[in-house]
């Protein structure tokens, strides 16, 4: 009987050697439920493996209020680059896998710490485990902010990564499709949709999702969808993430061959263009980032006191009660009374609240903790 793996490459054959069409989309579809649902049970038993003892993990220990991963290929300037960014010393030469582990610095800007991953440089087949390609795509996924590195000098470098980590789950750039999939114990597959859909019929749908190992379900679409949204939707271990790219060494490059370079990028995604080597576009890098990891500030007023106005606390805008209160001090959750919060999260001035409570840009939050 043909393993995981073998099943997996027969159905990726399969798909290479398909026409990708309208009339072809609802049979690819069904190949790639299949290859998600073999995938799942891969990573099942892997997890199962590693529980009990298998081989070495690639942990980071996060920090900070947020984590950009730079991923590139060997010697395009990751190092030298995250030296810029953030003053640590990450071993630099002039020879590829000079980074043979996960070195972490931290970037502090505009009162935000914000950590960058200096990971080794990925290679083609990376998703297949290639280069201890598993582990570093997991740290990337695990990330905030992708920032992929390329160099005007190299050709396919970005299409490459770009695959590698599109086949590891993450989807940069993208919303999360509006597809909702129910199972249910009979009925078989129920597909509702709020608006017309032109890429695939209902039958196509119900076959892909039939595809994945499911008979029953309630499937609930509410934006014109293609195979990839129903598969991501069933795979369920899909990242959304924000991603840029750098284009590093612009120093040594003409006008020709960055117009060249960047001719080879997607039109729609922000490049950044920057010398590690002298210093150029790392200030407006890392304003770039800031401004796009979704940061909000929370004024502290402790109790009886004056509010603090001039130095806010740089939190994540997901940011609950909680958040803050694990940021400040370990003991503040475990002490934790009540809060009072002034501003856009507040029905009121000075509204009591809980730990759960989401808080919003310009808050100002009192927190009340047991003596």
């Amino acid at each position: 009987m043909a393993t995981i793996e073998e099943q997996i490459q027969s159905l990726e054959d399969e798909i290479s050697k398909t026409k990708y069409n309208k009339a072809t989309q609802g049979h690819v579809g069904k190949l790639k439920a299949k290859i998600a649902a073999l995938k799942a049970r891969k990573e099942k038993a892997q997890a199962h493996a590693k529980s009990s003892g298998g081989g070495p993990g690639f942990e980071v220990k996060k920090s900070g209020d947020a984590s950009v991963a730079l991923v590139g290929f060997p010697s395009v300037g990751k190092s030298s680059l995250i030296s810029q960014l953030t003053g640590a010393d990450s071993e630099v030469g002039e020879f590829a896998f000079t980074t043979l582990t996960c070195i972490p610095g931290l970037m502090e800007h505009r009162g935000a710490k914000i950590q960058i991953l200096d990971l080794p440089g990925l290679i083609k087949g990376a998703a297949d485990g290639k280069g201890r390609g598993r582990e570093i795509l997991n740290v990337i996924r695990g990330s905030d902010m992708v920032l992929y590195v390329v160099d005007p000098f190299q050709e396919s470098h970005f299409d490459i990564l770009d695959r590698e980590l599109w086949k590891s789950g993450m989807r940069l750039n993208q919303q999360p499709p509006q597809v909702f999939i129910t199972r249910t114990r009979r009925g078989g597959i129920v597909v509702r949709s709020t608006v017309e859909q032109t890429n695939l019929t209902e039958e196509e749908i119900r076959g892909i999702v039939r595809s994945f190992g499911i008979v029953s379900a309630t499937v609930t679409l509410r934006t014109n969808v293609t195979d990839d949204h129903i598969v991501d939707t069933l795979a369920g271990s899909r990242v959304y993430s924000r991603a840029v790219v750098v284009l590093n060494k612009i120093d040594l490059a003409t006008p020709k061959d960055i117009k060249r370079a960047r001719s080879m990028l997607p039109e729609e995604w922000p490049v950044l263009e920057v010398s590690a080597k002298t210093g150029e576009g790392i200030g407006a890098m890392k304003d770039f980032i800031f401004d796009h990891l979704n940061f909000m500030s929370i004024y502290l007023k402790p109790q009886g006191q004056e509010a603090d106005l001039v130095e806010p606390l740089i939190v994540k805008d997901t940011s609950t009660v909680r958040d803050v209160c694990a940021k400040l001090h370990r003991d503040f959750v475990r002490k934790f009374r009540y809060a009072r919060v002034k501003g856009p999260s507040a029905k009121f001035d000075w509204q009591r609240v809980g730990l759960d409570h989401l808080l919003k840009d310009e808050d100002l939050l009192t927190i009340i903790v047991r003596k």
